[in-house]
């Protein structure tokens, strides 16, 4: 089921980061920090009362040297497309400003739900002013300090009451679902076309939980796909031409709803730092990966070149050591035929469980060939294991510290667990936890 999405809009210097920064970085977070994947993000996920959302700051947009009006409108405008809920931010300090009037008119014509927010209201004298925001017509305001934390909650309450009731989807475990991801021109739409004319089977077209979004059922052989659809990811009007950074908004649904994410990447123009941006949101969201090189056919064919490529791919996707790389040309169709395998084994990998017993067995050869390091006089002792959840495994580890479990022995662990059972194409997570 796709996450909720809300947007905090308003003009420059409200305090847009502000809030941002401390409604995902504080104990509400669920983003893990990830050796090579970018922080410069935003967007983000947080937590409220059991609901876990996408949060957009749309102070993290800049569009060159337009007016600032005409940035105001395009950012405000970004934000209302995507969003399920919009908050709206003022300045307390300063009071309601024309500007804050002009963002009121395009929230208006939305037909979302708006939570009015006045942030800056840092003192009890600042707070009887409340009530003229009354006047904007977005109902009862909320004071709320971002610098101390202070409102937050009530205005947290409000947002999650507006959020739309989401139906899950039919759960299918035999249906593999996969989206295609990348920069603008590196061949989505050419590759889905191709796997289509190649299967030379579209079922059905079916509605999907994303506004504007027609997925495509496609089968080969007995198993049968789902084909998460873009249309949702498609730029509306010159606002999204002004900022490529809105592309990882428009493929955060298409994510969500994938069990398998493709990664495309130009082979004729080579790795950008977007494709990594990009690539690290699949990541994070725990989906299993194929990085999908495309337009091979502009390049010089040969087995070097493609070892070549191969590796400047791992030096630049390091976090995604377990994703498989499918060279391919979906205008001439060749080596497509390599994509839809490197899919399904994804997929099962990522669907994969482990007996306790099997795990456990590799977990203690792991430790009589790497015994556990000693922090401060004391050696972290591990008792055993177990893997509690899929999508993506997920393994505990019951030790008599977490503290003591460094990131490169926790690492050392995950490589022996690969070695052992493969997960090729799939991210796994292991977590220390102490034995109660």
């Amino acid at each position: 089921m796709r996450k909720s999405v809300v947007a905090i809009v308003g003009r420059p210097n409200v305090g847009k980061s502000t809030i941002f920064n401390r409604l995902v970085g504080e104990r509400i977070s669920i983003v893990e920090d990830i050796p090579g994947v970018t922080r410069d993000r935003i967007y983000s996920q947080a937590e409220w009362l059991n609901h876990t959302f996408n949060l957009i700051d749309t102070g993290g947009i800049e569009i060159g040297d337009e007016p600032l009006l005409v940035q105001m409108r395009q950012q405000a405008e970004i934000a209302i497309d995507e969003a399920d809920v919009i908050i709206f931010l003022l300045n307390g300090r300063e009071g309601i400003t024309a500007a804050d009037e002009e963002v009121a008119k395009l929230l208006y014509k939305s037909n979302k739900p708006v939570v009015l927010a006045v942030n800056k209201m840092d003192n009890p004298e600042m707070r009887e002013n409340i009530y003229e925001y009354y006047s904007l017509g977005f109902g009862e305001p909320f004071p709320i300090s971002g610098s101390h934390g202070l409102g937050l909650g009530d205005m947290l309450d409000d947002v999650v009451r507006h959020f739309p009731q989401l139906d899950e989807e039919e759960d299918d475990e035999e249906t593999i679902y996969f989206s295609l991801i990348g920069r603008p021109n590196v061949g989505k739409s050419s590759l889905v076309n191709a796997m289509l004319n190649e299967e030379r089977v579209i079922v059905s077209e079916i509605e999907g939980t994303t506004r504007d979004a027609v997925d495509t059922r496609l089968t080969k052989g007995d198993q049968d796909f789902v084909i998460i659809d873009t249309a949702g990811m498609r730029k509306r009007g010159k606002v999204y031409e002004a900022t490529e950074k809105y592309s990882v908004l428009r493929a955060l649904r298409a994510i969500e709803r994938s069990d398998v994410v493709l990664v495309l990447i130009d082979a004729e123009t080579g790795i950008r730092e977007q494709d990594k941006k990009i690539a690290g949101y699949a990541h994070e969201a725990g989906r299993a990966v194929v990085i999908v090189v495309n337009k091979w056919d502009t390049v010089n064919a040969g087995e070097k070149t493609m070892k070549e490529f191969e590796t400047n791919v791992r030096a630049h996707f390091q976090y995604l050591d377990y994703a498989p790389i499918v060279f391919l040309s979906a205008k001439t169709k060749k080596r497509l035929h390599t994509l839809i395998p490197a899919i399904t084994s994804a997929s099962e990998n990522h669907s994969k469980r482990i007996s306790t017993n099997v795990l456990n067995d590799v977990i203690m050869d792991a430790l009589a060939m790497n015994p556990t390091p000693t922090v401060k006089g004391r050696r972290l002792k591990v008792l055993y294991a177990t893997q509690v959840a899929v999508k993506p495994p997920t393994f505990v580890v019951f030790v008599n510290d977490p503290d003591l479990m460094h990131f490169s022995y926790r690492r050392f662990l995950e490589n022996k667990i690969r070695d052992a059972f493969g997960f090729v194409g799939t991210p796994i997570r292991i977590f220390a936890r102490r034995r109660q």
